[in-house]
């Protein structure tokens, strides 16, 4: 049996097809997407969403997500784009990497919330909705980094280190062609698939509508990366007060969870009644999955605070 001694980083992170170069990158990218929204609009759909509607709010959100992910991006690695003779048409090159996960949550927030908005639907259960469709999403998305070979910690001896080929702009200087690094990439594809399951057992046990399991996925993902950035090679990382902005921004995205789920607690004691805003309601054939039958009782019941399709009150 042959014992593992590092991981071996791909070498190739394209293939063409016909006159069109196809890049893992992306592709892993758009698996992420596809899985979101399926598992969002099915978990939305029982909560009493339009089937479909996720699809139209994916139409505002995943263009501004990208918009805002490659902007924060370039932002905080000016050295990387901005220098002389720099071709400043790379600042587009999506393909080749660099999205940052917290420019596409806020700009792909915004585009959600105005879809949201036009479609009369509550921002919150839709955030609700897609959280463990996020953290999916997310753990494809490593995915492409590795092919990329763009995410790795500090130098480790441990048997699962991660080769990098030396030619790699981020190979730090000075280093021994066949020194090893921490695969942050697969770290942070199993704590994201660990907060799916947490994400998924604790809306069993509680009732976490009304955005408090959007604040549970703030908080896994920004412990997480908090955690990960704290050893993460990065040549042109910007630093405030000492610290790496991701982790500052990280932890930020955790507090912001967790001040997310202590207020909403506070504010509604009882069930989320729809996904819609008052007076915005569809028909009564995408009422919440509350398990009874659909008797003229049930769809009275639905119309007050009842039980959610959890059964918690």
């Amino acid at each position: 049996m042959t014992i593992l001694t590092s991981i071996p980083s791909p070498d190739i992170s394209s293939f063409q097809v016909g006159p069109f170069q196809i890049h893992f990158y992306a592709l892993f990218i758009l698996t992420g997407i596809v899985v979101a929204v399926i598992l969002t609009s099915r978990r939305l759909t029982r909560r009493g969403g339009e089937p479909g509607i996720v699809l139209d709010i994916t139409l505002w959100a995943v263009p501004l997500g990208i918009i805002g992910g490659r902007l924060y991006h370039v932002v905080t690695h000016p050295t990387d784009y901005f220098f002389p003779g720099a071709d400043l048409w790379k600042t587009l090159y999506v393909w080749e990497g660099g999205l940052a996960i917290f420019g596409a949550i806020l700009f792909g927030g915004l585009g959600a919330y105005l879809a949201c908005r036009r479609a009369g639907l509550r921002f919150l259960s839709f955030a609700d909705a897609l959280a463990p469709g996020m953290l999916l999403a997310q753990s494809f998305g490593r995915l492409g980094n590795y092919f990329n070979q763009e995410l790795f910690g500090t130098p480790t001896t441990l048997p699962w280190g991660l080769q990098i080929n030396p030619s790699q702009p981020a190979f730090p200087t000075g280093l021994p062609a066949e020194t090893l690094f921490h695969p942050l990439f697969l770290y942070e594809i199993l704590w994201n698939l660990v907060g799916v399951i947490i994400v998924l057992l604790a809306e069993r046990q509680y009732n976490l509508r009304w955005g408090k399991t959007l604040g549970l996925y703030l908080i896994i993902y920004g412990v997480g990366r908090t955690w990960f950035e704290s050893f993460r090679l990065d040549p042109t990382e910007f630093e405030l007060l000492g610290f790496k902005i991701n982790m500052i921004t990280a932890a930020a995205v955790a507090l912001v969870g967790l001040i997310l789920i202590i207020v909403q607690s506070r504010r509604h004691t009882v069930s989320e009644p729809s996904p819609y805003l008052p007076g915005r309601q569809r028909s009564s054939l995408h009422r919440p999955v509350t398990g009874l039958p659909p008797t003229s009782a049930s769809t009275n019941a639905a119309d007050a605070p009842t039980s959610d399709a959890t059964g918690h009150r």
